[in-house]
């Protein structure tokens, strides 16, 4: 069941100067920079915020240290300095994570691995990450017996389906129209009031099927996965860069051991995995790297790639893992530039943005990764400078994404015990990490537990579903316990069809 939002209640304009289709990371990083440069900016997507590859992530922003080997130097520099932009941005959905790398002589030799963190610490900007180092795992070591060297480094963790949304509401923090549940169907070439050039377009809701007309001097497809197909759709006969679909998929399972590091590891194939606290209680294991090729909204994990994932654990941690640890799985797929390459974790994941001015202007996003989603942004609105010679300059490397204005998750979280001494802590803390400084906003006028409505779930309250339904284009279950939140991984279903219940008996106050 899928309720109407208060957040998708603007009119659609009629006239836009960019229609940006495609509400995952790129297409929300690049509404919220067209915005803020004084373009009127309408992005439409078919089906939740981040509701594809955007959340299904290894949640890290980081350099990628394995994309050293394949020499993508000018990648890495830039996704090193992305960290510290975001972690100034988002303080309360990016926050610093130390990695340790076991080192398996058979595998990569030492001396590459320390060249590779050399270059890693150097390469980018780095102002708040320690350096690293190389370590020795004692006898507390989680890991089995037989590993006593290692190493250690610096990355971020990030909240990626929120990265979404926090964009969405920023570009709509500077009047952009954010429209969720609608499809652009077709496009057709017309000539504006001005004599310009520009595009028709022809946008439908999915749930009702109500159709809409919208112009705009320029479109871009940022349809992740989906971005060929939607070029050929859309433009039949124009030609497209061939993309190569790749899934990842990732195990959630009961913490594999305590302590807030995660572990890279290598794998006899080649490949890393990664294993990450994950909500206090769990760790996220991933991730894997298949060849895809149907429709990537029906990605799912295969029995094999679980497999995969449990036995290089098992390979290297004491606690040993099952089938039935597995208490949540995801799987992405990635629209990488296909390089002809047969290994698919050696493929690019660089991006390439493709302008056509004929018969109007149509910028195409090619690949990317979500570490580098905001410099992608910036190089499309470079890349539009012909088109809109009169906006704005630069400015989202010295922003603020909403709930960001604050220095540190522990001074917010202190500030918010003493407002609000009668908050539980869990709630507190929880709140902190997904909504910063817009947790006052939730609590408006609370003066007790009682005021934040009725107990939905475990740690759900009516406010908070409220919050999200009014002010973030949640509109189903998925939407709030995967999306906005990671409340799943505590729901069963009687607390599911509670959630279900709520946002039906509540569904009028979005229409």
């Amino acid at each position: 069941m899928v309720v109407s939002s208060v957040a998708d209640s603007a009119t659609l304009p009629r006239n836009v100067d960019l229609l940006v289709v495609g509400g995952g990371i790129n297409g929300a990083g690049i509404a919220a920079d067209a915005a803020g440069r004084g373009l009127s900016v309408l992005l439409c997507e078919k089906s939740d915020l981040g509701g594809a590859t955007s959340s299904a992530s290894t949640k890290l922003i980081h350099g990628g240290l394995r994309y050293l080997e394949y020499y993508e130097f000018r990648l890495v520099r830039e996704s090193l300095a992305e960290r510290e932009t975001l972690l100034s941005s988002a303080p309360h959905i990016v926050w610093p994570l130390r990695f340790r790398l076991p080192h398996q002589p058979n595998q990569r030799p030492a001396w590459m691995i320390r060249a590779g963190l050399f270059l890693y610490d150097y390469l980018g900007k780095r102002v708040t990450l320690p350096a690293s180092k190389a370590i020795r795992f004692g006898d507390n070591s989680p890991l089995v017996a037989g590993f006593s060297k290692g190493f250690e480094y610096s990355d971020c963790w990030v909240d990626d389906a929120r990265l979404v949304v926090l964009n969405a509401m920023q570009a709509r923090r500077h009047g952009a129209v954010i429209r969720t549940r609608t499809a652009c169907n077709s496009l057709s070439a017309i000539t504006d009031a001005g004599g310009q050039s520009a595009w028709q377009a022809t946008l439908t809701e999915t749930g009702t099927g109500v159709r809409h007309q919208v112009s705009a001097r320029c479109v871009v497809n940022a349809a992740g996965p989906w971005v060929s197909q939607l070029g050929k759709k859309l433009l039949p006969e124009a030609s497209t860069e061939p993309v190569r679909l790749v899934k990842g998929s990732h195990i959630v399972v009961p913490r594999v051991y305590d302590g807030d590091e995660a572990y890279m590891l290598q794998h006899s194939d080649g490949r890393v995995i990664f294993v990450i606290p994950y909500e206090n209680e769990f760790s996220l294991i991933g991730t894997t790297e298949q060849d895809f090729s149907d429709d990537p909204a029906e990605a799912k994990i295969s029995p094999e790639e679980v497999t995969y994932l449990l036995d290089i654990v098992n390979q290297y941690f004491r606690k040993g893992l099952s089938e039935k640890d597995v208490k949540h799985h995801f799987s992405g797929v990635r629209p990488l530039i296909d390089e002809e390459v047969e290994n698919a974790s050696k493929v690019s994941r660089d991006y390439t943005l493709e302008l056509d001015m004929a018969p109007a202007p149509l910028l195409t996003v090619y690949g990317g990764k979500i570490t580098t989603y905001r410099r992608l942004a910036e190089a499309v609105l470079h890349k539009l400078s012909s088109v809109f010679p009169d906006m704005g300059d630069d400015w989202t490397a010295n922003a603020q994404l909403p709930g960001g204005e604050f220095d540190s998750q522990k001074s917010l979280s202190a500030e918010l015990s003493a407002e609000y001494p009668w908050l539980e802590p869990a709630l507190r803390e929880r709140w902190v990490r997904q909504y910063g400084r817009r947790v006052s906003e939730i609590l408006a006028g609370a003066e007790d537990m009682t005021a934040l409505g009725a107990c939905i779930g475990p740690g759900l309250y009516a406010c908070e579903v409220d919050y999200l339904c009014a002010q973030e284009w949640a509109r189903s279950v998925d939407d709030i316990l995967w999306r906005r939140t990671k409340l799943g991984l505590w729901f069963d279903d009687a607390a599911r069809a509670n959630l279900e219940v709520y946002l039906q008996a509540h569904a009028t106050q979005g229409s």
